[in-house]
């Protein structure tokens, strides 16, 4: 075997290792086909969060982390198919992704929500990934009771990126700059949790 050959073996035998050692990243865009979420006019949230989704799953790869969409399109999947998926794999946390709304016009900011214990550390980091990137107001990390992340059995969140309700952060969201910001903030907080032992 030449040495370029031997090279070229070693090269694709540390990728392999490198695949199948990485940790996956279940990303749930929210809402999606006839459920469109939170809106404001045209802009609607389930557009928002896939477009985001899809940015978050971009930056992640590069990271080396393994990715699986619940959707990488606009239809729409159950809330208990979305558990289902994301509890078919091991060594993996799930992260979806949404926007807020409300009828009070003048509430902004971002928030992130966990269920268990296992998971505050990663919605913590998340969102102080999330803060440090876009600078948005913080509405804090809260525990929550829905549906997705109760019947996960991973580490789960779920990050609500800002308020399509609000003009100002409408404005905001509606620019892709913004959302890949959102999506930068997610990746730094999900390498911390990785790096700090808790995966």
């Amino acid at each position: 075997m030449s040495a370029r050959t031997l090279h070229y073996v070693i090269g694709i035998l540390a990728l392999l290792l490198t695949s199948l050692s990485a940790k996956t990243v279940i990303i749930d865009a929210g809402h999606g086909g006839h459920d469109i979420g939170g809106r404001y006019g045209k802009v609607y949230e389930k557009h928002l969060a896939l477009d985001t989704a899809m940015r978050l799953e971009y930056y992640l790869k590069k990271k080396g982390y393994r990715t699986v969409m619940i959707r990488s399109s606009d239809k729409f999947v159950s809330l208990s198919q979305r558990s289902a998926i994301a509890n078919k794999y091991s060594d993996a946390i799930f992260v979806s992704v949404h926007y807020n709304y409300t009828w009070k016009s003048h509430v902004e900011g971002l928030e992130t929500f966990y269920y268990t214990g296992k998971s505050a550390k990663l919605a913590s980091y998340v969102h102080d990934g999330m803060r440090s990137r876009t600078r948005a107001a913080n509405r804090g990390v809260k525990h929550a009771r829905y549906y997705v992340l109760r019947n996960c059995k991973l580490p789960s969140i779920l990050v609500e990126g800002g308020f399509v309700s609000h003009s100002g952060e409408r404005s905001k969201v509606k620019k892709g700059f913004y959302r890949d910001a959102l999506a930068r903030g997610i990746v730094d907080g999900i390498v911390k949790f990785d790096r700090s032992g808790a995966w």
